[in-house]
């Protein structure tokens, strides 16, 4: 029997490749440096791509809307 080592968290979990501009990371850096909590820039993406979709309507992202590319 193996052993999975992965925290019970993230034996769920994706992994991507984010491919992002040096002056778009530091905008995210920037925007992130202004929050108090002390967060990775990974969970700070990850958060806000959460809320989008959480203001999103579903039947909008069933229909192809929602981020745009550029």
């Amino acid at each position: 029997m193996e052993s999975d080592s992965k925290p019970e968290a993230a034996r769920g979990l994706d992994r991507i490749n984010l491919r992002v501009s040096g002056v778009r990371f530091a905008q995210i850096d920037d925007a992130h440096a202004a929050r108090l909590e002390n967060l990775s820039r990974n969970t700070c993406i990850a958060g806000a791509v959460e809320e989008k979709l959480a203001r999103e309507p579903v039947q909008a992202r069933a229909k192809g809307g929602g981020f745009a590319h550029g």
